[in-house]
């Protein structure tokens, strides 16, 4: 019983580092992204903290719905198997 239950919590674990991960690196590659966005257009001061702030956030958020897109595409596919 106890064997069953720290195979449990080790997934979650796993699972749980394994959305950190993915979450950083699609937030990395979404700033990575934003890069080539002018954003000159938009706002007054691109360069200026204010700019910066609104492409950080910019990338938090476009990562994050990536990162949430591809962890739930992870976990229905590890659904799958409890189909058959």
């Amino acid at each position: 019983m106890n064997q069953d239950l720290s195979n449990s919590i080790s997934a979650v674990g796993v699972n749980g580092l394994l959305s950190i991960v993915i979450s950083l690196i699609c937030i990395a590659l979404a700033w990575w992204a934003l890069q080539q966005v002018k954003l000159d257009l938009v706002v007054r001061h691109p360069k200026g903290p204010q700019g910066k702030l609104l492409h950080l956030l910019l990338a938090v958020v476009l990562g994050r719905f990536v990162a949430e897109f591809l962890i739930d595409y992870i976990t229905w596919s590890q659904m799958i198997r409890y189909m058959f």
